[in-house]
């Protein structure tokens, strides 16, 4: 499997399982925290978390077929710093918590960075390989 689809699989696969399992399926006692950070009323927060949840898979879904997308994966990496930045800024105490959004999140955006040079290699080698063809 190249370092293309690898990255691909972990990338999409974050962003579903974080929308399904944390959000979805049942609200984690993190998720709660975030929203009651921010002073919404659990009714509400309920609301958001759940929509962020349907966001989040939405996105994987999105992330998985588009994945050679440019925008796509800049949208990515946006969305991942603002996620560490949102955190850093309601629950800062999180980011020295184990498997907290430091190491999730920034790891995440080096493989979209590696999307992007990957991505950018093969489009040289098409160029190249078209260019050799006219030559021909």
């Amino acid at each position: 499997m190249s370092s293309l689809q690898i990255a691909r699989f972990i990338i999409s696969f974050s962003w579903l399982y974080h929308g399904i399992f944390p959000k979805l399926v049942h609200i984690a006692p993190l998720e709660k925290a975030m929203t009651a950070s921010i002073g919404l009323s659990n009714e509400l927060s309920y609301l958001v978390t759940k929509s962020a949840g349907v966001g989040e898979v939405i996105f994987g879904v999105l992330f998985f077929i588009f994945y050679r997308n440019k925008t796509i994966i800049l949208l990515n990496i946006i969305g991942l710093f603002g996620l560490l930045c949102f955190v850093a800024i309601l629950q800062p105490q999180l980011l020295i918590e184990a498997f907290n959004p430091v190491t999730t999140n920034i790891t995440l955006i080096g493989f979209s960075l590696i999307l992007l040079v990957e991505l950018k290699d093969e489009l040289k080698k098409e160029i190249k390989n078209e260019h050799r063809k006219g030559k021909v």
